[in-house]
């Protein structure tokens, strides 16, 4: 019983940090889902373009589907710590009942010889002085082990009602997650519906859409290419500059100064802060299907980020202002050396800074451009280094 014990403790210990950790996950989607609400779905549908409303209403979904089996994964998860408590309640109360019935054995044991006469004449009777001596070590242990199994009643009594309680909790929030999720339910399947409506409406008229999302494509292209070339342009000026050979070399040549500052920026991947106050993730980096048309495939050298309208841009770590650039009829972007890293910011409106500006962490650098057309307020972030574009994902804090 008392290995049985320890085992349901030790499981039911994993299975709180799981829970915490299920907690803590669930809490994130829920706050990312008020923040969806609140920069994509706040504006009238007519100042959006349809293609960003199916988009926005397809990554709600995902997330709210995300949301539902994180749910689902908790109140499994209660179920089982449910379980395991009840077994333990179980094994608590057989090893109460064992010591119960063992101490009221030994309270009538101890009541029929209780009299000091009958513990006088147990230690006289002893043959020798040995044997007597073990007798009154036999009477204190005895009288401890009494003491001992009261004690253990006690703390036994204590825990199953400590037990009973947290199972009682456990089934209301239990109750408490499966109604959390019958209400996401409801909501998932309203968007689901908003969503095949918008679709069905969006099939009327593929072709045209699809060139609009082959345009824009194109043009992210055109600008990433422009961006790596200016980048190795700089990179090969910096090495000119510092004598070394343009055709080795594939990163800047650093000062002493600008090496110690790219390790501090790599000493912080995963705690770098957001480029804007709020926002949400819209397009992940990488290779992906558009979501109007899933033979079209859409390449993000960085993030997306849908945020507010006339929202501040921040710069992420300190660093210098390498490149300020734009064109004639597209938005402007600014890139910012940190040693050999380069983050870049595109798709702005107003700009405040200029070429050569050192910048500090979290200093508005520009604001992000809104696009009347389809009504998006979107900002394009990422980070560069060695000839090639990283998650950036990977380096803000989550």
């Amino acid at each position: 019983m008392i290995l049985l014990f320890s085992l349901c403790t030790l499981v039911m210990n994993a299975q709180s940090k799981k829970q915490q950790e299920l907690e803590a996950k669930r809490q994130s989607i829920l706050k990312e889902i008020q923040q969806i609400n609140t920069l994509l779905f706040t504006k009238k549908k007519e100042e959006k373009s349809i293609i960003s409303t199916v988009e926005d209403l397809n990554y709600k979904v995902n997330v709210r589907k995300n949301l539902i089996k994180i749910t689902n994964d908790q109140a499994n998860l209660l179920t089982r710590e449910i379980n395991t408590n009840q077994k333990q309640i179980s094994s608590l109360r057989d090893q109460l009942k064992y010591l119960k019935e063992d101490y009221a054995a030994m309270v009538v044991k101890s009541y029929k010889s209780k009299s000091e006469q009958s513990r006088v004449m147990f230690l006289l009777s002893s043959e020798n002085f040995k044997q007597a001596y073990k007798r009154l070590q036999y009477i204190r242990q005895y009288t401890d082990y009494q003491k001992e199994q009261g004690e253990e009643i006690k703390r036994k009594t204590e825990k199953l009602q400590e037990l009973n309680i947290t199972l009682l909790q456990q089934k209301k929030d239990k109750d408490k997650l499966v109604e959390e999720n019958r209400l996401a339910k409801q909501k998932l399947e309203d968007d689901v519906k908003e969503h095949q409506k918008l679709m069905a409406s969006v099939r009327k008229n593929m072709t045209a859409y699809v060139s609009q999302i082959r345009t824009k494509q194109q043009e992210a292209d055109r600008i990433d290419r422009e961006i790596e070339k200016l980048i190795r342009e700089a990179i090969a000026a910096s090495n000119k500059k510092a004598g070394k050979s343009e055709t080795t070399s594939k990163g800047f040549a650093l000062t002493p100064e600008a090496k110690a500052l790219e390790a501090k920026f790599e000493s912080n991947k995963g705690k770098l802060p957001w480029p804007v106050r709020t926002g949400v993730i819209k397009v992940r980096y990488g290779k992906q299907r558009s979501l109007i048309d899933n033979s079209i495939e859409i390449n993000s050298n960085g993030v997306r980020i849908a945020t507010d309208k006339n929202a501040k841009v921040r710069a992420v770590f300190n660093g210098e202002v390498l490149a300020v650039q734009g064109t004639k009829n597209g938005n402007p972007w600014i890139l910012i050396q940190h040693g050999n890293y380069i983050t870049v910011y595109k798709n702005l409106s107003r700009v405040y800074v200029v070429k050569g500006d050192r910048v500090t962490t979290n200093q508005d650098i520009a604001e992000v451009f809104t696009d009347q057309s389809s009504g998006e307020t979107m900002l394009s972030f990422a980070i560069y280094k060695d000839s090639k574009f990283q998650d950036p994902s990977v380096w803000i804090v989550r």
